[in-house]
């Protein structure tokens, strides 16, 4: 059983190898079934073929994006396991919809 000791911590159960599917030791149901018991989240991914990869990260962080934005994880209260990034280098999210306007309006 996974117990973190942070309840608002994002963990992420990766299967790799999922290109070599006849190799298979754990089934995708007994996978996810022990996934949703532990309250985590599930991915088979690949590095062969790159399946996946790329989603777990951005599986995560919008589980942290998310978590922020309701208040459920606080990147100021110390211990958090977040914080932010250097200033400069942030973008401010834009609401939805909005970066599709702004490229319309672009005079490029």
């Amino acid at each position: 059983e996974v117990s973190p000791t942070n309840p608002n911590i994002v963990i992420i159960l990766c299967g790799n190898k999922k290109d070599l599917d006849a190799d298979r030791e754990v089934t995708f149901l007994e996978a996810s079934r022990f996934a949703q018991e532990n309250e985590l989240m599930f991915l088979e991914t690949s590095a062969l073929t790159g399946e996946n990869v790329e989603e777990a990260f951005l599986k995560c962080a919008r589980t942290i994006l998310n978590k922020i934005e309701t208040g459920e994880l606080d990147p100021e209260r110390m211990g958090s396991g977040i914080q932010y990034g250097d200033a400069s280098l942030r973008q401010l999210r834009q609401p939805r919809g909005s970066a599709a306007q702004a490229k319309q309006q672009c005079n490029c």
